[in-house]
């Protein structure tokens, strides 16, 4: 098993038995994870892999997080605690977490009914109004550097500088050889952005929102359904201070995007109703957020980014459908941002 977890030496931190099974789980992008099977059950066992997040004392304060929420009855999977009390486990310099193993599966929109549509978005909305009551308030500013000052966001992405990446990724995409499929589809959506940014350099917009906790990555991998209903939220990383609503329309964009690109309205209409029921946000607050959102998508490129700067293929298959997304969004602009607040 390649970068196979030290099992001896964590499993003895730990009151779970001896291993009799280790597969890896496929999906994370950021970091490790494993099925583990024990004489005493079974475990999901992360291996917080990715320098961004993996400080111990960030970790313990997403366990601190997903603890109090569960004692107010959100779903999530708590990690659980060693021998000596703590939820992270460090060996050999890397740390590790053990979480009960949840049965589960993952669901995009396409396989929501409309009623479950709206059960999604009271859930995130809950998880919101959760993050308010069990995290300190005083730690909002500066948690999420360059991205939040004082309460509120920075304004959006620079064109200027994104043109300027544009143009990088493009010779890039010239360089590489043998060119394939890939290629000519990178290069076809990236000079396609740049005269879709160029025609909408003037609206970029302003500073923004004022900020409230978030889970950060709230997306059909990071939701395990049993049968019809939620079972439980993982990969709490990116916790952290960041708009509210914009989280919520960044969920939906993942959640209810079609294979060409389009989002599904309906479905996004009965989300956002939800949402801002259960969350108490205000329709201009979403409209604010779509908008922010939109031009989040218009300036970004961290699929391409890994693809030709780190060589890294494995955001390759979201691309097709991401980047015909902002395309059709730009489109369909005022319909979107109706969907969310209407």
């Amino acid at each position: 098993m390649p970068h196979a977890p030290p099992l001896g030496a964590l499993l003895r931190q730990y009151s779970a038995g001896s291993a009799l099974a280790c597969d890896p789980v496929d999906q994370g992008l950021l970091n490790r994870g494993y099925r583990l099977r024990t004489t005493r059950g079974r475990y999901f066992l992360k291996h917080h892999f990715d320098p961004e997040t993996a400080a111990p004392e960030a970790i313990a304060r997403q366990h601190r997080a997903t603890q109090r929420l569960a004692d107010l009855g959100v779903p999530v999977a708590p990690p659980l605690p060693a021998r000596d009390g703590r939820t992270v486990a460090v060996v050999g310099g890397h740390a590790y977490a053990l979480h009960p193993w949840i049965d589960g599966r993952h669901r995009h929109g396409a396989q929501l009914t409309t009623a479950q549509c709206e059960r999604l978005g009271s859930l995130l909305g809950v998880v919101h109004a959760s993050l308010e009551r069990v995290m300190p308030t005083h730690a909002r500013v500066g948690t999420e550097p360059g991205r939040e000052r004082g309460g509120r966001t920075d304004a959006g992405a620079d064109p200027v500088r994104t043109l300027d990446l544009i143009d990088d990724l493009l010779a890039r995409v010239r360089r590489h050889r043998p060119a394939d499929s890939f290629d000519e589809l990178a290069r076809h959506r990236l000079l396609e952005r740049r005269a879709l940014l160029e025609q909408h350099v003037g609206r970029r917009p302003p500073r923004g929102a004022p900020a409230g906790w978030v889970h950060g990555d709230f997306h059909p991998f990071n939701l395990l359904y049993r049968g019809d209903a939620p079972a439980a939220i993982v990969d709490w990383d990116r916790l952290g201070v960041q708009p509210r609503a914009e989280e919520a329309v960044r969920a939906a964009a993942i959640f209810f995007v079609r294979p060409p690109g389009p989002l599904d309205l309906p479905k996004v209409r009965a989300y956002a109703r939800a949402y801002r029921r259960t969350a108490g946000a205000t329709p201009s607050e979403l409209a604010a957020a779509v908008h922010r959102v939109w031009w989040e998508r218009l300036n970004d490129f961290w699929m391409l980014r890994w693809h030709y700067e780190r060589g890294d293929t494995r955001a390759d298959p979201q691309f097709p459908a991401a980047s015909a997304l902002v395309v059709w969004w730009t489109r369909e602009y005022d319909a979107v941002c109706d969907a969310f607040v209407d």
